[in-house]
């Protein structure tokens, strides 16, 4: 059965380090992420949640790639932390670009000295 799409509404709270869908007004998902040091090194997807009523209507793929396109607009790659947004990257590469190891690498060393970041 395919997936159900819903009309999303998605606005980046860059001070909170959110990514946040809204379905009539409401929060449905949300991508937390942090912008790699030195800034704007990468933005870095950490988690992806979706409210229970709302998964499976698309949500969280509609987050994901409005995620790399924030990032293309601003210049920057992402580097995905999130295994959803691995997961979404590695099914659209060409919206998707990879990153260096040593990229990832540095993305991890950061998250792992600001635990509050998950």
């Amino acid at each position: 059965m395919a997936a159900e799409k819903t009309a999303v509404e998605i606005r980046d709270d860059r001070e909170h380090g959110k990514l946040v869908a809204y379905v009539d007004g409401a929060a449905a998902g949300v991508i937390a992420y942090f912008v790699m040091d030195p800034e704007p090194g990468a933005l870095v997807p950490v988690h992806t949640v979706v409210e229970r009523a709302h998964e499976g209507k698309g949500i969280a793929g509609s987050l994901a790639g409005e995620f790399y396109r924030m990032a293309a607009r601003e210049g920057v790659p992402v580097v995905p932390l999130c295994p959803y947004v691995a997961k979404w990257a590695q099914r659209h590469p060409e919206q998707a670009p990879a990153v260096s190891e040593e990229l990832v690498q540095g993305a991890r060393r950061q998250l792992e000295s600001h635990p509050e970041l998950l």
